[in-house]
């Protein structure tokens, strides 16, 4: 087994703490695991990405080839765009489709949104909204990551596992809150896939 994943955003999105939930995961489950992240302007609201690769046997690299990715998780939509190069055939894209207004002339959201759907395999959700459900709209992240567990080789109890290892520092409260939009992710994918 191997997952080729690409995580994309804006800084303060939460893209490293999807990558570290799915790290715990794939760890827990005895998996081998590369990341390489670019993170510089991240404090200034640039653009954020991580290189994530899974697998059951050793890894070479840890930067995944142009055309390879097996999936792209974009927490912002014009970022899943800029990625899609990197997506494979058989690939899918798992984007929010609430734009992060960070630079002048932002492109219609429309627009960009439908760029991405011409991807065969796309889910375009309102991650926002959902975590605002959740209980809260930080948990944003965390509802993509569950949108997004549908497509990874990881059994979702394990991704699960990953929520309450990454936030049980923090109390029960906020991993239930975690945990709760993790599954409503999940849902919205089973759903719309």
């Amino acid at each position: 087994m191997k997952n080729d994943i690409i995580l994309a955003g804006v800084g303060g999105q939460g893209i490293l703490s999807i990558a570290a939930a799915i790290g715990l995961a794939a760890v827990n489950n005895k998996l081998y695991i590369k990341q390489s992240e670019v993170h510089g302007m991240s404090q200034r609201g640039g653009d954020v990405q991580s290189h994530l690769r899974i697998s059951d046997a050793p890894i070479a690299s840890d930067l995944i080839p142009a055309g390879k990715a097996d999936l792209i998780i974009s927490v912002e939509p014009m970022e899943a765009l800029r990625y899609l190069p990197w997506l494979s055939a058989e690939g899918w894209v798992v984007t929010n489709t609430v734009p992060f207004n960070n630079i002048p002339d932002y492109p219609q959201t429309e627009e960009i949104l439908a760029n991405v759907k011409k991807v065969k395999n796309h889910i375009a959700i309102d991650a926002e909204a959902i975590a605002k459900q959740a209980g809260s709209a930080r948990a944003m992240n965390i509802v993509m990551l569950g949108a997004a567990s549908l497509f990874l080789d990881i059994p979702f109890e394990r991704i699960e596992e990953g929520i309450r290892q990454l936030f049980g520092k923090k109390g029960n409260d906020v991993v239930e809150l975690n945990l709760k939009a993790l599954r409503a992710g999940r849902e919205f994918s089973e759903k719309n896939r």
